[in-house]
Order: structure tokens, then C-alpha cells, then sequence
């Protein structure tokens, strides 16, 4: 339904446009960056209503390609966490069906880390710019001279 009415108001306008270049059909001087030249007013009216179309044309299936592009890595995106949701589901039923009630975790992407496992989060991570890794190792006397 809303494509028809911006159908038809899409055809009033270009009705509108139509009925105010006829009315406008005097020669007027049309001047380009190069030169100039005498046009008759209804064609420079057509003619930027065209380029005005053509170009919002252009950025709205720009736009329309690039929301359709991400709706499918969303889509992906739902599908890998939907089969993530499932094999969480199943490894609970496994659970309940055993008795077993596991260790509660944190999920975080693929990464499954215990709560009770603070030895490996509380240890200091390593600097990357030790002495170690900024020596340089280059056999070559002359480095100095570069």
C-alpha cells in the first residue's frame, strides 16, 4: 500500500513538473564551466528534474544494496548464535538427564571461562614489550649505520 501511494505521488509531481515546463518555453542562456549556450526553459527544466531522479535513484539503490548486505551478515550472525543457543540447550538436558548440575560459566563468543578458575584471570599477562623483544637480533655490524 505504501508503494502505491508513493507511486502516485511520484506521477502528481512529475505532472506538476510537466505542466510548469510548458508554461516556461522561452530561449534562456545556460552557462556551463566551458561556455555557454541558449537553451529553451522547458528542457533545462526536464532535463534537472531527470538528473535530480537519476541521482537519488542511484543513492537510494546504493543504500537499499548496502542495508541488504548487512542484513544477511545479521542473518549469519543469528544463525551461528541460534545453533550456539541449541548445543547450550542440549548440553543441559544432558545435565538434567544425569543429575548433574555443572559449574556455572561465563560464555563469551566461543571462549568458555569457569568462575571458579581465578588462578589463570588473577596471573599477571605478560609485557609485550619486554627487553627481550626489542633487541635487536640483526647479525649485520653496520646497523648502526642505517
Amino acid at each position: 500500500m505504501k508503494m502505491q501511494w508513493l507511486l502516485l505521488l511520484g506521477l502528481v509531481f512529475a505532472i506538476i513538473i510537466a505542466i510548469f515546463a510548458v508554461f516556461n518555453v522561452d530561449n534562456v542562456p545556460v552557462n556551463y564551466v566551458f561556455g555557454e549556450a541558449e537553451w529553451p526553459l522547458i528542457l533545462v527544466i526536464l532535463v534537472s528534474a531527470l538528473l535530480g531522479f537519476l541521482l537519488s535513484s542511484i543513492l537510494a539503490m546504493t543504500r537499499n544494496y548496502q542495508l541488504k548486505r548487512k542484513v544477511k551478515t545479521l542473518q549469519k550472525e543469528v544463525a551461528v548464535k541460534e545453533s550456539l543457543i541449541a548445543t547450550q540447550q542440549n548440553e543441559i538436558a544432558e545435565y538434567q538427564k544425569a543429575g548433574v548440575t555443572p559449574d556455572p560459566m561465563v560464555v563469551t563468543g566461543e571462549e568458555r571461562v569457569h568462575d571458579e578458575d581465578e588462578a589463570l584471570r588473577s596471573q599477571p599477562k605478560r609485557d609485550e614489550f619486554t627487553t627481550t623483544d626489542t633487541q635487536d637480533r640483526r647479525t649485520d655490524t653496520r646497523r648502526d649505520e642505517l
